[in-house]
């Protein structure tokens, strides 16, 4: 398994300000003091392995001897045979510092920020995913971001750390999901098109949407059969 620790994090003023909304005139000053907080609060720790896509089944793959089911991710992974499971934690004491505080807006904000700190650790491990295997471009699945690979899929993705897994510094609890909360998971895959579950999702008004839901590639995976 290998880990990066030492991840730049740096969240920007601007952008931060621009993400909730907020007026910059009014509201820079506030948000300088909760990004110094944030800052000095997020342990962030990325964790992943280099794993091997070994059979494939109608809508099934094992990756290093661990099944995984979903029609989308079989799909995925049709012409893929090395992959890169992880998983990304800022640690406890950033949402332990949201969860004490008495105003509620204040929580609002360290919530937020913990959220974009994961974003900057995810492209982090992308970026250095790319560099290290000679990687043009790359595409991630995580467990319940859709009906097709539920969240109990967490289970499988996480036995494939091992005994290494209490390194990550992240366990799952009775119903699979992370503690720390603020940490995410899931699988980098090599591939030629530009994917984001988001487009497999009709969800609407999801704040974290990152691409627009897509009818068409729905059907080119099958999933309007079900």
């Amino acid at each position: 398994m290998r880990i990066i620790k030492n991840v730049p994090m740096k969240l920007n003023p601007d952008k931060v300000i621009k993400e909730l909304r907020l007026n910059k005139e009014k509201s820079l000053t506030t948000v300088l003091e909760l990004l110094e907080t944030a800052e000095s609060l997020i342990q962030p720790k990325v964790s992943y392995e280099v794993a091997y896509v070994a059979k494939k089944g109608k809508d099934t793959v094992k990756i290093n001897g661990v099944t995984f089911s979903s029609r989308v991710l079989r799909v995925n992974l049709e012409k893929t045979k090395k992959v890169f499971p992880y998983i990304i934690t800022i640690g406890k004491s950033l949402e332990s510092e949201a969860s004490a505080s008495k105003d509620l807006l204040r929580q609002f904000y360290l919530e937020n920020i913990g959220d974009m700190a994961l974003g900057i650790c995810e492209k982090y491990l992308e970026k250095h995913l790319k560099k290290q295997h000679g990687l043009e471009k790359l595409a991630s699945m995580s467990p319940g971001s859709l009906e097709d690979w539920p969240v109990t899929e967490q289970k499988p993705l996480f036995s494939l750390f091992g005994e290494n897994l209490r390194l990550t510094g992240v366990k799952l609890n009775e119903h699979m999901l992370m503690i720390p909360r603020k940490s995410v998971s899931g699988l980098y895959f090599p591939t030629e098109e530009t994917f984001f579950s988001c487009q497999l999702c009709s969800r609407e008004n999801c704040p974290a949407r990152k691409a627009p839901y897509d009818e068409e590639l729905k059907k080119k995976y099958g999933l309007d059969e079900e």
